[in-house]
C-alpha cells in the first residue's frame, strides 16, 4: 500500500469534527477504496481545549490556520471554516501556493472567487476539490462533472437549503404562518439567529452559481443569480397551492435560454405529481436535465455533521487514489464567459395572491391593468364575501414574459382597493 495521504484540517466545527469521526471510524475501508491511508497530520481551531468529542492528539495544532497552510507537512488543506473572504481565503491561498491540494465545503468562497482559484491552482499543478459545498451528501459536483459528462445539460435545478424545505415543509403540515416555523427551525439548530442567508435565498444562490458552472462550462457568476426568498410566502398561499394542484419550494434554477444562462432562486409552485414536489423536510434534491439522459434526480440530506463530511471524504479519497478533474469540469481558461439573461426574460405562468376589499368594480379594474399589461388570466378564486372587507384572491397567469406579468402587477398594486403588495409565485411546469 502507497504512503499515507497527509492532510491538515482548518476548522473543527460540525463539518470538521464529523471528517475526523468518518476517517477514524472507516479507516480500513477508506485505505482499502483509495489504495493508501489518509492520515490527520496538523488541525488547525479557536480553541485548543474545547472538548469537541473527536481525538485529533495524533496531530500538530496551529492557531493559525493560514501558518498551519504553509508549513504543515500535509499533501491537503480541508478548509472548513467558512466565509466568502478573510481566514478562510487566505487559508486557500496560502495552501495553492504551497503546492498543496485544497478540499472545501466553503460555497460561499467559491461562488466569489471560484475562478481566480481554479486558475491558481491550475498554476500550481494542484487540485480544488468542493463536493461538500454544494448539497452535502448529494454527489452532485461530481455526477455534473464525470458520471453526466457526455451530455448538453439544458437545466439543472433543485432544492439546496434544508432550512427553507423544513420551513416550508412545516408551514403545509400545520397551517402555522413563516415567522412561527422560522423560530421552531431556530430552536432546532436547523436555522441560525440571523437567518437571512438561508430565508433570502442567498446560501441557494452561492450553491446554484457553481452548478451553473459545470454544467454549463461558464465562469462562476452569482452576481447574474437572481435572488428572491421565503420571507412572504404565507400559509394561505400554500393552502391556495394544494388547491390549484402545486406544492411550493424554493428552487435555484439554471438554464439555457434564448437571452442566454438565466440563474435564479425563488419560490416555486411545482405540481405535486413532480417528484421533487414530494422532498420535504431538510433533504435536498438536485435535478438534472440533459439531451442524452433526459432527466436525472438525486436526493439526500443537503447539510449536517455527517453528510458533509461524507462528502468531504470522498474528495479526499479522490486525491490519495489520484483522481481529479479541473475545478469546474474544465480548466479555467476555457470557461465561457456566455451571455447571462436577467429574470425579467423568464416565460413562464404565474400566481398571484392579492389581498383586497371586497367592493363592485375592483374585477374589473383587474382586468384593465391586465389587458393594459398585455397579460392573460387563466383562473381567479376568492374565498369570502364580506362587502367592505379585506378578502384574498388569487389568480393565476397564462404563460407570459415576466416583465410583463411585472408591469400587471405594479398596476394592480396602484388600484385603490388593493391594500398590499401582490404576491407572485412563479408556476414551474417541470
Amino acid at each position: 500500500m502507497s504512503a499515507p495521504l497527509r492532510i491538515a484540517i482548518a476548522g473543527l466545527g460540525t463539518v470538521g469534527v464529523g471528517t475526523v469521526r468518518l476517517l477514524a471510524e472507516h479507516a480500513p475501508t477508506v485505505a482499502a477504496r483509495c489504495g493508501r491511508p489518509i492520515e490527520i497530520v496538523a488541525v488547525s481551531a479557536r480553541d485548543r481545549l474545547r472538548n469537541r468529542g473527536c481525538d485529533v492528539s495524533m496531530a500538530t495544532w496551529y492557531d493559525d490556520p493560514v501558518t498551519m497552510a504553509r508549513e504543515a507537512d500535509a499533501d491537503v488543506v480541508v478548509e472548513l471554516i467558512g466565509g466568502s473572504d478573510g481566514v478562510a481565503r487566505d487559508t486557500v491561498l496560502a495552501a495553492i501556493g504551497a503546492g498543496r491540494h485544497v478540499v472545501t465545503a466553503n460555497k460561499a468562497l467559491l461562488a466569489i472567487h471560484g475562478v481566480d482559484l481554479a486558475r491558481a491552482a491550475e498554476a500550481q499543478s494542484v487540485h480544488l476539490a468542493y463536493e461538500a459545498a454544494v448539497a452535502g451528501g448529494i454527489p452532485i459536483v461530481k455526477a455534473l462533472r464525470e458520471g453526466l459528462a457526455g451530455n448538453q445539460v439544458r437545466r439543472v435545478y433543485g432544492i439546496l437549503n434544508g432550512t427553507c424545505n423544513y420551513i416550508l415543509t412545516a408551514m403545509g403540515e400545520t397551517g402555522r404562518d413563516f415567522e412561527d416555523v422560522l423560530g421552531e427551525a431556530q430552536h432546532l439548530g436547523y436555522a441560525e439567529a440571523d437567518p437571512s442567508f438561508d430565508v433570502d435565498g442567498i446560501d441557494t444562490g452561492h450553491k446554484l452559481a457553481l452548478l451553473a458552472s459545470v454544467a454549463f462550462g461558464r465562469p462562476v457568476d452569482f452576481g447574474a443569480v437572481y435572488m428572491e426568498g421565503i420571507r412572504r410566502i404565507t400559509a394561505m398561499d400554500i393552502t391556495f397551492a394544494e388547491e390549484l394542484g402545486y406544492r411550493i419550494k424554493l428552487l435555484g434554477v439554471a438554464e439555457e435560454t434564448e437571452h442566454g444562462i438565466l440563474q435564479r432562486v425563488h419560490p416555486c409552485m411545482v405540481s405535486q405529481g413532480r417528484p421533487i414536489a414530494a422532498v420535504d423536510g431538510v433533504f435536498n434534491a438536485v435535478v438534472v436535465e440533459g439531451d442524452y439522459v433526459d432527466r436525472s434526480m438525486l436526493e439526500g440530506r443537503g447539510a449536517g455533521a455527517g453528510p458533509t463530511a461524507s462528502a468531504v471524504v470522498a474528495d479526499l479519497m479522490d486525491l490519495a487514489a489520484g483522481r481529479g478533474a479541473p475545478t469546474f469540469g474544465v480548466p479555467a481558461d476555457r470557461l465561457v464567459g456566455s451571455p447571462a439573461a436577467t429574470i425579467d426574460t423568464h416565460v413562464g405562468a404565474y400566481y398571484v395572491r392579492l389581498m383586497v376589499v371586497d367592493r363592485p368594480g375592483v374585477f374589473a379594474d383587474i382586468a384593465t391593468a391586465l389587458r393594459d399589461a398585455q397579460v392573460s388570466m387563466e383562473s381567479i378564486l376568492q374565498r369570502g364575501h364580506d362587502p367592505g372587507e379585506t378578502v384574498p384572491v388569487v389568480m393565476t397567469f397564462h404563460r407570459t414574459v415576466e416583465a410583463a406579468a411585472k408591469r400587471a402587477l405594479e398596476r394592480i398594486a396602484r388600484i385603490d382597493a388593493v391594500v398590499e403588495p401582490p404576491c407572485m409565485i412563479r408556476i414551474e411546469a417541470f
